[in-house]
């Protein structure tokens, strides 16, 4: 996997993330919109940890700084 996501991407992801759990463990939100908003969550995680976001590969996005070799 090449990587397509640049700090500042994987650090919103990362935010999103918490501000989901929070409001989630504060019963802020429940039900099902919790239990999307969770698996969301967990999806926007794992791919700020690898820096790989499938859906920008699909539509040829790519926050990452590519690296001259001049």
């Amino acid at each position: 996997m090449k990587k397509n996501m640049n700090t500042t991407d994987r650090i919103i992801r990362f935010i999103i993330a918490g501000v989901v759990l929070a409001l989630y463990y504060t019963n802020v939100i429940g039900g099902t919109l919790a239990y999307v908003l969770m698996a969301l969550s967990v999806i926007f995680i794992v791919t700020g940890f690898v820096s790989f976001c499938p859906l920008y590969r699909i539509f040829g996005i790519s926050t990452c700084k590519i690296k001259s070799n001049k």
